[in-house]
């Protein structure tokens, strides 16, 4: 502090006028303050700064991503309930609310100085900014459960050590009723498995929408060996269309997954994978941790606690389900399964305003996955559309407007009249055509492909007029 009582008095030797004084008073009192508060180093920066004509230059501060690019950034505070560093009143990531005597901080965008609660810079003496970090909005989780239940077992009745009475087994192996954290559970013991529920039509008795939920219980590591549990879907007996793993991987403690799911009325299928750490943030080791899926008539999606995993729009829906595993490791299981008829609405929208004829095309994408037309017309021989075809487009196009976040892939269809030589790169250039067409009303090609088929995927008999008509075609797939 003596270096400060030097600085003043000689600033007040050789300022004489009114504003001086004015600056000296505002000064000494700033010192006064600061000497309070254990913050006098502070300060007697700030004095110098004044004297030396660098107020408002700062200093140069560490790149950080959460700062907005003119370098302006929001208050925080901490979440007491799960960690995350928050901006609202709610937390981002639990929805907890901000506690009472959680003092919101913030970084100084001119010297850098971290950690200010009041509306200047304790640093710097620099205004606290008002405008807020970036911010992006997605869904955490849409899950809605069905409104029937089809099946539902917690095991509480089940005796431990004997094989559950809802369920049955496949193959060679072993389970039974077995305990962890007071949970009543289906074990795997021995060898692998498929474990089913016992339903009256064990052939079929999934509808065409459903919820099914089940909890599983993630080991801490040196309790399991390298090891995998899938949920399998089938089509009647053993006719595979889908697969969930949820794995672990003993020497590098961690839980991953690994999906594939046949399409409808095809040999193509869609797969994915997730590490460590795509999950982490919400798996709870050592705990039961909550699965769910949601299947309506073609979309799709898998949680983990509340957190959506998968989201796959078309797939081919299944008749029926199991869970596989094995018995080399303990803790290897399933509880409080739940099967329900009913799911969230397909694609639910915010926009309502469109057309009727767009929403015809709404609704069969939402039913089917795809808009299939025939009233859009190309030159005999060509890829050139005919002018009778703007009314289709248009319709499609105010669509694709409407859900600028989704993607399609427009596929080109002919006859077989002709040879495949001359066909499949006709249908590609009209598929081509198309695509163009929809990029000059509006609709954003980055979310456009254009596939020919040929005459590869007749719908109808091509040796009849009306049958080749319908074969030329274009089809709008969402992906």
């Amino acid at each position: 502090m003596k270096k400060i009582a030097l600085l003043l008095t000689a600033f007040a030797l050789t300022c004489a006028s009114a504003n001086a004084q004015s600056l000296l008073e505002r000064l000494g009192q700033r010192a006064k303050n600061a000497a309070e508060n254990n913050i006098g180093n502070k300060v007697e920066k700030g004095v110098n700064d004044i004297l030396n004509g660098n107020v408002g230059k700062g200093k140069k501060q560490k790149s950080d991503p959460s700062v907005m690019p003119g370098g302006d950034r929001a208050s925080q505070w901490t979440c007491p309930e799960c960690g995350t560093v928050n901006t609202g009143k709610f937390c981002e990531e639990c929805g907890a609310k901000q506690p009472t005597g959680v003092v919101a901080t913030w970084d100084c965008p001119e010297c850098g100085h971290k950690g200010n609660t009041g509306k200047f810079c304790e640093e710097c003496g620099a205004p606290q900014s008002d405008v807020a970090s970036a911010t992006s909005e997605t869904v955490k989780s849409d899950f809605l459960r069905g409104s029937v239940v089809l099946f539902q077992d917690d095991f509480k009745n089940e005796q431990v050590g004997e094989f559950p009475s809802k369920w049955d087994i496949q193959r060679e192996g072993n389970a039974e009723t077995a305990v962890i954290n007071g949970q009543k559970y289906l074990s795997y013991t021995t060898d692998y498995n498929f474990v089913e529920p016992l339903m009256e039509n064990m052939k079929s008795y999934l509808p065409d929408v459903f919820t099914l939920e089940w909890d599983y219980f993630c080991s801490k590591q040196g309790d399991l060996g390298q090891s995998s549990m899938e949920l399998i879907f089938d089509m009647g007996l053993n006719d595979r269309v889908g697969r969930f793993e949820f794995a672990y991987r003993s020497w590098n403690p961690d839980y991953w997954i690994q999906y594939d799911f046949k399409k409808p009325n095809s040999d193509d299928s869609v797969s994915g994978s997730l590490d460590w750490n795509d999950i982490k943030s919400y798996i709870k080791v050592g705990q039961w941790n909550h699965f769910a899926v949601s299947f309506n008539k073609r979309a799709l999606k898998i949680y983990i606690n509340d957190n959506r995993v998968v989201n796959l729009p078309n797939v081919q829906a299944p008749e029926r389900f199991k869970f596989w595993s094995n018995g080399d490791y303990k803790y290897k299981g399933f509880t409080n399964v739940l099967l329900c008829a009913g799911a969230k609405e397909l694609y639910e929208r915010e926009t309502t305003n469109l057309s009727e004829a767009a929403k015809a095309v709404e609704q069969a994408i939402a039913q089917t996955g795809k808009f299939v037309t025939n009233n859009i017309l190309f030159d005999t021989g060509k890829a050139t559309i005919k002018p009778e075809s703007e009314p289709e487009i248009d319709k499609v196009a105010e669509y694709m407007k409407a859900n600028p976040t989704a993607r399609f892939e427009v596929q080109g269809h002919t006859d077989s009249q002709g040879s495949d030589a001359v066909n499949d790169p006709l249908s590609q250039e009209r598929a081509e055509a198309v695509v163009k067409a929809l990029e000059a009303k509006g609709v954003d090609p980055f979310n456009l492909r254009a596939v020919g088929k040929g005459s590869h995927e007749p719908i109808a008999d091509n040796a009849t007029d009306e049958g080749r008509a319908k074969n030329r075609r274009v089809e709008f797939i969402r992906k």
